[in-house]
């Protein structure tokens, strides 16, 4: 099944809020991204049904291994490209906005392009609860 632009949000929030504290729960979601308890209920059920993420016994949400994939991938592709805007003159909040719409569309031959093309390898981008640490060197 195809993961829409709003899963992928929810992902990648999962992620970053599992790199910050030890558990993640739908009201830390739900704060987050300052949606209502419902609209995140209804969100973390689909992707639940899906197979992105799996609920524990303390009501607790963690990212299966396909989650952790779709919402990594999301995450490197917004660090990188915020990096590369703010390197071409974009301020850091448009050039971190633009990312993460951009990290839904942009094809995957895309961006191993950018990458190689800013001499950017994986080990250079590491997990951070926030993207702008995300990237170990400047370009």
């Amino acid at each position: 099944m195809k993961l829409q632009e709003s899963g992928e949000m929810y992902l990648k929030t999962i992620l970053r809020l599992s790199l910050q504290q030890s558990t993640v729960h739908s009201i830390d979601i739900s704060e987050f991204m300052g949606f209502s308890k419902p609209s995140v209920s209804r969100a973390v059920s689909i992707l639940r049904e899906s197979g992105y993420i799996t609920f524990h016994e303390d009501k607790s949400i963690t990212l299966t291994e396909t989650g952790r994939e779709i919402a990594t991938r999301l995450y490197e592709r917004q660090v990188v490209l915020s990096h590369m805007l703010m390197k071409m003159g974009v301020d850091e909040d448009t050039a971190y906005e633009d990312a993460c719409r951009m990290e839904h569309i942009i094809s995957d031959e895309s961006f191993e392009v950018i990458k190689k093309y800013l001499n950017i390898a994986d080990e250079d981008i590491v997990l951070s609860a926030d993207p702008k640490t995300g990237l170990l060197r400047d370009i």
